[in-house]
Formats: structure tokens, sequence, C-alpha cells
């Protein structure tokens, strides 16, 4: 299907969305991940190889992790993209955190995309299953205009950072849910990472060292 096939692919939307953001300091709210992160600048994964996806009877939501540890295995320009995404609003994503009563958070790029004419969609119904836990978002920073509406045209999309509690383990698997679907699509990216990670560390290690 013409319309989903253009949602699933590389979403430019983000890198411009990233580009005409305004520049704001970076904040520390944003989950971290270990000192032992993978080296930028040498993986070759696609967003769509790291989002999960699920389709409702008016809209596919993606979603996916903006954690170092994840973004860090996409192709350099898509890494660069989502890191600028979510450092041009660092700002928006503390005052949100601080708004939800948080110290820290766990960030997703979501993305909803109209299946029909007038499509509505409900923030508030999608959440993360995680090691027996259920998580709503605490906080969301739509990053499209006329987010507060909750409606989309046919083939437009709807973006936004939301962000939930840190409690979820990226790096284990995860069920996404939107409404009464659910996608356990994050088990098999986790092997897909796992794999990409040990290229990503051979490729950086044959890099020439600089001179001592």
């Amino acid at each position: 299907m013409k319309p989903l096939s253009r949602f699933w692919a590389e979403g430019a939307m983000l890198a411009a969305l990233a580009a005409a953001a305004v520049s704001a300091p970076a904040v520390t709210l944003a989950q971290q991940g270990p000192t032992d992160l993978p080296p930028a600048g040498f993986g070759t994964l696609r967003q769509d190889q790291v989002a999960v996806r699920l389709t409702a009877e008016n809209v596919a939501v993606r979603a996916i992790p903006l954690d170092e540890r994840v973004i860090r295995l996409l192709a350099p320009d898509t890494y660069r993209s989502l890191r600028e995404l979510a450092q041009s609003r660092a700002a928006d994503i503390a005052a949100a955190a601080r708004a939800g009563r948080r110290d820290s958070v766990v960030t997703f790029v979501v993305t909803f995309f109209a299946l029909q004419p007038a499509a509505r969609f409900n923030p508030d119904q999608l959440y993360i299953s995680s090691q027996n836990a259920f998580f709503r978002p605490v906080g969301i920073v739509p990053l499209t205009p006329r987010w507060s509406e909750h409606q989309i045209d046919q083939r437009q999309q709807a973006v936004a950072i939301f962000l939930f509690e840190p409690a979820i383990a990226i790096l284990q698997p995860f069920t996404v849910t939107y409404g009464d679907r659910s996608s356990d699509a994050w088990t098999s990216v986790l092997r897909l990472l796992d794999a990409e990670r040990t290229r990503v560390l051979a490729r950086a290690s044959q890099q020439p060292q600089p001179p001592r």
C-alpha cells in the first residue's frame, strides 16, 4: 500500500523537524546509557528497522526509542538527525518531565499516520509494558503543528516525543500497545541491534589510531 510504504520509509520529516527546531541547552533528564556506548558514526541501520509498528482501525503508529544505545547503531545521517532532534527539544522535554514530576525519563519518537480522511488519534491510548509493568506517557512534546487537535488528514502525520518512566528497560523485550492493538516486535529488533553493535565495534576497531 503506497501511503504506508511512504510512512515506513526513512523519516525525512524528522530531519526537517530537527533542522527547524530552535536550539536549546542540553539537559540531563533523558535516560543515559552506560559508559560503554557504541561509537557513533559506524552504524548502518535504518529507522524502520528499529521501529515498533502497529496498525489500528484508522491510523498506523510507529515508535522509536531515542536511547543512545539504539540510535548510535543507525546510519550516520539518521543518527545525527535524531540526536539533533532530541537536543533541540531538550528544554521542552525537561519541562514536560518536571510537569509529570519525574527527574528522569525514557523518550520515544512516536508517529501517527492517517489511513483515512480526518483520522482521529488518542495519545493517551498508547502505552508500553516492560518487565511485567505498564507505563503510560508522563509527558508529550509535540513536533508537528495542530497536535492538540488529535486529528490528521489522510496520508498526513502527527509526530511527538513521548516521555515515559525510566523503569522501561530499552535493551530488554517490551510491548507497545495502542488501543486494542499490540506489538512485540522489539524482541526481534533486539537481535538486530545486538548483531549491529558487534559490527559497529569491529568497524571502529579497524579505524587508524591517532599518533600518540
